[in-house]
């Protein structure tokens, strides 16, 4: 039986490194919002099929006539407020996104996820408990002592960067989230899973899963849309 699942799209970060005076989410490339193409790229994917849960600014109003404007959606997409920091608004996500058994996580600042790397995910997380999509490392990794100098160079063939989607049992993400303690260092959801002990694994993602986080990464991405069709 192919797995399904509920997804949350964290898009409530200002996003101040893009620069670009609004919601990083709600910046448009090639005049649609960001949190809109990653809502199409999760939805391309059959396995997302429960509610998908989007997490917004403030303004959760604005949010949602934004996400009717460029509807309908194909499942229940619901709009709730984000916390004052990622976990938090993933908390907030969690607390709507009813009884799926598996849950993916997904950022808004990632607009071109593939359908195959979703369905890797959530494949992968319906036999392990626990599995994330990232990409393996292709420059050589130093681990930096802040005083400046190198103080190790770990094996690159061991090393994956890190992307989304997230995809988790709803209970092992729940708990995650139940037992973290407030902490600025918490940059993903599988940090949370692996202080619990559980094993988090590792699907490959599409190269063109990038964060869009400067205005350099908005650059690419507007290149991305409007360049001609053609060959990759």
């Amino acid at each position: 039986m192919r797995a399904s699942a509920a997804a949350i799209i964290v898009a409530a970060g200002p996003g101040t490194r893009l620069e670009a005076g609004a919601p990083k989410a709600f910046v448009e490339l090639a005049g649609i919002p960001l949190v809109v193409h990653s809502l199409r790229g999760l939805l391309s994917a059959p396995s997302i099929e429960s509610a998908v849960v989007v997490v917004a600014p403030h303004s959760v109003a604005d949010a949602r006539r934004i996400l009717e404007r460029h509807g309908p959606w194909r499942c229940s997409v619901i709009v709730t407020a984000g916390g004052a920091e990622r976990p938090d608004s993933v908390r907030r996500g969690l607390d709507v996104t009813g009884a799926a058994e598996l849950i993916a996580i997904h950022d808004a600042a990632r607009p071109f996820v593939s359908a195959d790397a979703v369905e890797a995910a959530v494949a992968a997380a319906a036999r392990h408990g626990a599995a994330i999509v990232g990409a393996p490392a292709t420059d050589t990794v130093k681990q930096v002592h802040p005083d400046g100098w190198i103080e190790s160079t770990p094996p690159r063939r061991q090393l994956w960067l890190a992307q989304t989607p997230q995809v988790f049992r709803a209970e092992l993400i729940r708990a995650a989230h139940g037992q973290a303690s407030p902490s600025n260092d918490v940059t993903d959801d599988a940090m949370l899973v692996e202080q619990l002990g559980a094993r988090v694994y590792v699907v490959p993602g599409n190269p063109e899963n990038r964060k869009i986080t400067t205005p350099e990464d908005l650059r690419w991405a507007e290149w991305m849309v409007t360049r001609p069709p053609g060959p990759r």
